[in-house]
């Protein structure tokens, strides 16, 4: 069992930047593949950044990549989205994901067992 917490959301700019991070209760198994991802009102849930360990493998979605980056601490047992360049667009809830099922389909939200409460990020323009 792993519990995720989510932290650092808030509101910005466009054009600003913010640090989120995901605290997890244990470092196993379960959290060699983490990901973050996010839920526009009205929209389903997305992914947006994925790693592999500390960063053996990172992957972006087309959206955010040159802007996001997905990091992580093993040491702190934490996770870190660093957003650059925030747009509107961006405006979501976003939450972080645990324990990978199935690495072929690692964009799928049902591929991820743990999930955290989320943190909201609100851009305005």
């Amino acid at each position: 069992q792993v519990q995720l917490v989510e932290s650092g959301g808030g509101s910005v700019q466009a054009g600003g930047s913010l640090r989120l991070s995901c605290a997890a209760s244990a470092n196993t198994d379960s959290t060699i593949w983490m990901g973050w991802f996010r839920q526009a009102p009205d929209k389903e849930r997305e992914g947006v950044a994925i790693i592999l360990r500390t960063g053996i493998r990172t992957e972006y979605a087309p959206s955010v990549k040159g802007r996001f980056t997905i990091s992580k601490d093993n040491a702190k047992n934490i996770l870190y989205l660093q957003m650059n360049s925030l747009k509107p667009e961006d405006t979501a809830i976003y939450y972080c994901a645990a324990h990978l099922l199935d690495m072929v389909a690692m964009w799928r939200v049902s591929s991820w067992h743990y999930w955290g409460q989320g943190t909201q990020v609100t851009v305005s323009s």
